[in-house]
């Protein structure tokens, strides 16, 4: 049968009708009962995930997508127990704040209430079908994911485990719309629906975000790449900046808040290059090195002088640029001119340039000493995430079940009339 996305949309319409007005006990048992059943299907979503790995690999995808693909035992244990904690979170939905009551007696308060329909188009990371489909079902959304060709197969048996789990709990199975056709003119349809869908999310390179963008004729919250700085301060301490830069860099590459650039006051320059050279080493680092901090990097095999496309670069691999700065207000000033709005980071000893970096770096996520390995929706408290908003619009950072909500208000009143 031909997948009308069109039709899909009308039916995700009417789908979220009754996912909004849902209790909360029965959205948090059925995810539960999700949990259960990615746990009970691991094998056969290992399988079609397998299927989806052997094509990348045939098609010589680069191997930060192929980590971003694979789907083995302890990442699908993982996506389950993120649904659990989703489950647990405090009910969003119909909650009331800032009540208050005004001249004339009436009290007037704002609600939380689902945005409706949520069209989510991603790439290649099929664990994203589990998120987005748990977060906007905990907030009373229906949602349509359109993943790329290359999960496809991991993507329809994550579906399959939604779905047997809907039809079990008498839910419409259209409340979670898995796309079953990777053909784009299906996507550039789809970002036409605007009397179905209310909000587009992108989360992927950044060709599919701009296209998304600038096509859409549907609200787009973007979420865009991750070009994220370590600032090495003149106070900071060298053993939390070599620890941080090195779980930051090395940890996993193919991620999105993972760092790309490391900034490092020219005072502590001579005491710290060797010791990041020599653990870049370690890790077969590619270095892209500004002229005074190139001399550091000698012995590496893999070192080059950086040009102003490395500092705006999101290498996404085992890779990175190296600025030496004059002092803090230079760090701050490159951060500013070189960001993407992601995920900043200080180490810093010195409270004073902590504050200062806090207040003038405006990223989604701005930390202090501690890794930019963080800023994800699981460790910040969400759960997960459905991707890590970059538009400074009423979500910005890692977006939990809250942030696909808005607010109405609501006036409780006595019989008053205006006068």
């Amino acid at each position: 049968m031909t997948f009308c996305i069109t039709t899909a949309a009308q039916q995700a319409k009417k789908a979220a009708v009754i996912t909004a007005n849902l209790s909360a006990d029965k959205k948090n048992r059925i995810l539960r009962d999700i949990a259960t059943s990615l746990r009970n299907n691991t094998t056969t979503i290992m399988i079609a995930n397998a299927q989806d790995l052997a094509n990348a690999q045939a098609e010589n995808m680069d191997a930060a997508m192929q980590d971003r693909l694979m789907l083995d035992a302890d990442r699908i244990e993982a996506i389950a127990v993120a649904v659990e904690q989703i489950a647990a979170q405090p009910e969003v939905v119909g909650a009331i704040s800032e009540l208050q009551t005004m001249p004339s007696g009436i009290q007037v308060g704002q609600m939380r209430i689902p945005l409706g329909v949520i069209g989510m188009i991603y790439e290649s990371r099929p664990n994203v079908t589990i998120d987005a489909a748990a977060l906007c079902f905990k907030a009373g959304n229906a949602v349509i994911l359109r993943g790329g060709k290359e999960a496809l197969h991991s993507n329809m048996a994550l579906a399959q485990c939604l779905h047997e789990v809907f039809d079990a709990n008498g839910i419409d199975r259209a409340a979670v719309t898995v796309i079953p056709d990777p053909d784009r003119a299906i996507m550039n349809t789809m970002l036409t629906l605007h009397e179905s869908i209310d909000l587009i999310i992108p989360r992927g390179g950044e060709g599919l975000i701009r296209f998304v963008s600038t096509h859409s004729q549907i609200p787009v919250i973007q979420h865009f790449k991750g070009v994220c700085h370590l600032y090495i301060d003149e106070f900071a301490d060298a053993d939390k900046a070599i620890a941080i830069l090195e779980n930051g860099k090395t940890q996993r590459t193919s991620v999105c808040n993972s760092l790309e650039t490391v900034l490092i006051h020219h005072a502590v320059a001579a005491t710290l290059l060797p010791r990041i050279a020599l653990m870049f080493a370690q890790h077969q680092v590619k270095v892209h090195a500004c002229p005074e901090s190139l001399p550091y990097f000698a012995d590496l095999p893999d070192v080059q002088l950086a040009t102003d496309a490395d500092w705006a670069a999101e290498y996404l691999a085992m890779e990175i640029a190296v600025r030496v700065v004059d002092n803090f207000d230079a760090g701050v000033a490159h951060i500013q001119a070189y960001n993407s709005g992601h995920t900043e980071v200080i180490v810093s000893e010195d409270k004073a340039h902590q504050q200062a970096f806090l207040q003038q770096i405006n990223s989604a996520v701005v930390m202090v000493n501690a890794s930019s390995r963080f800023s994800d929706g699981g460790e910040l408290g969400l759960g997960a995430e459905i991707g890590i908003s970059t538009s400074k619009l009423h979500a910005y950072g890692p977006m939990g079940a809250q942030s696909l909500t808005t607010q109405k208000f609501v006036v409780f009143g006595d019989g008053q009339i205006r006068t």
